[in-house]
């Protein structure tokens, strides 16, 4: 008994953390399943809350009432992470919880109204991530070669950086979204089921994976002008989709326990990567031309790099984080997906004027056939303290869309901070953000904005 308890008193110790995807993690629950600590369960949990403010839409209506403008609430994420290292070989992860919930929706399926399950109330929880995996080769056991092979409900999707990134540790207050091109179409909240490897040899990381996409049944606009047909996702029963990312790591190499993808290290590493990646499914997408329906292939690719780079040698030292991509999707003509985060609003029937394309609230086109360009950068603060109460941190980010649909493309921007009172353990984000407004999709969009306060905790 007394062994049992020194194993998880060590396990409960803190120490200097880079993200829930290294064996560095300290903090938070672990506990030994054996002496050496090789074996061992680690929970992780946390909690993301916004405070926002939006200019809608044209034409939006929240709660039966015209607006324009509107604050408002919720949980982003509230979410538990497992994972058990049964073996040196041999690991299960589950991870799983809420997104979304606000006070007016985002609650259990099909509540309505007042009462126990009114607007907003008791979402459903759902899991993330299922899988298993073994390591084929470890570290040194082929030289500089590792192979790990795994299956399940996963979050190797290839593609970019960006498609697998952490979500305790962006450095804007979210992802940009696109970089989740397939999100609650034809994967699970940005997961899939299938199988998949990873590995690395030197500073070469690889990861791979097969899959079975989600079924997915829009029915096509049919159009009587050929050019002028809108594809949507309808794939009957899937063909298997193929996906991976390949980067090479210049400077510290990076931990690839888990997928997620580190956003900004504070300091704690010094990373330089470039890489690659791709995501393809045939016959994804359907047309109708004159009522003849054309089924059109999924082909995403994507490059981008990433650097953080700690300035100066004192202790609470300056650190540039950087991200810079380059996005080209093919899901057929037309393509475009529009979406909001965490969006409050509906149409408001007796508005006059003109619509935005997509749709009330904070709705964007966000998805879509053509090329997109990403670069986001921030500047972690130096402190003079020996233990400061608060590290800031400044960020701000651009993003271009040329997409097909459009005869104008469009840009966007993020700018704001990070205020660490425990790392990304424990941090305000305050952020403003543009978003285009398009009412015509021959002329250049307008712009409305939207500012951010998240919350976040994580054990």
């Amino acid at each position: 008994m007394k062994k049992v308890l020194s194993f998880i008193g060590l396990a409960l110790i803190s120490s200097s953390v880079y993200s829930q995807g290294s064996p560095d993690y300290g903090n938070g629950l672990k506990i030994n399943l054996n002496p050496e600590g090789d074996k061992y369960i680690r929970f992780i949990l946390w909690d993301q809350f916004w405070i926002r403010n939006t200019e809608m839409n044209p034409g939006s209506m929240v709660g039966g009432e015209p607006t324009d403008n509107t604050w408002n609430l919720g949980n982003r994420r509230a979410r538990i992470l497992a994972y058990a290292q049964v073996t040196k070989r041999y690991m299960i992860l589950a991870h799983f919880g809420i997104n979304n919930q606000t006070f007016i929706n985002g609650g259990a399926t099909g509540s309505t109204g007042t009462g126990g399950y009114g607007n907003g109330k008791k979402p459903q929880l759902f899991f993330h991530d299922a899988w298993n995996e073994y390591a084929v080769l470890m570290p040194g056991e082929a030289g500089k070669f590792s192979l790990t092979l795994g299956g399940g409900l996963h979050y190797y999707m290839g593609l970019s950086r960006m498609t697998m990134a952490s979500t305790l540790n962006f450095l804007t207050v979210d992802s940009p979204i696109f970089s989740w091109p397939l999100i609650d179409n034809s994967d699970q909240f940005a997961r899939q089921m299938g199988i998949f490897a990873k590995g690395k040899y030197g500073k070469f990381e690889y990861r791979m994976s097969l899959n079975k996409p989600f079924a997915t049944d829009l029915t096509p606009a049919n159009t009587l002008v050929p050019g002028n047909e809108v594809a949507v996702d309808n794939n009957g029963n899937p063909n298997w989709s193929k996906a991976g990312y390949f980067e090479y790591q210049f400077l510290d190499t990076e931990s690839n326990l888990l997928p997620f993808k580190v956003g900004s290290y504070l300091g704690t590493k010094k990373v330089f990567n470039v890489g690659a990646g791709f995501y393809h499914q045939a016959e994804g997408t359907r047309t109708s031309v004159n009522s003849n329906i054309e089924k059109h292939d999924i082909t995403l690719l994507s490059v981008d790099a990433f650097a953080d780079i700690p300035l100066g040698e004192a202790k609470n030292k300056m650190a540039v984080s950087a991200y810079v991509g380059y996005f080209n999707y093919n899901f057929g003509p037309n393509y475009v997906r529009n979406l909001g985060t965490m969006n409050i609003a509906a149409n408001d029937p007796n508005f006059v004027g003109q619509r935005a394309l997509a749709g009330p609230g904070n709705l964007q086109p966000m998805i879509g056939t053509g090329n997109v360009v990403y670069a986001q950068a921030g500047l972690l603060l130096p402190s003079q303290a020996e233990k400061p109460k608060i590290r800031i941190q400044p960020f701000a980010a651009y993003t271009y869309k040329d997409f097909e649909a459009f005869d104008k493309p469009s840009s966007q921007f993020d700018v704001g901070a990070n205020w660490f009172l425990d790392g990304h353990h424990a941090k305000i984000t305050t952020q403003y953000s543009t978003r285009p407004v398009y009412t015509s999709a021959t002329e250049s969009p307008k712009s409305k904005g939207e500012f951010i306060v998240q919350l976040q905790i994580y054990l």
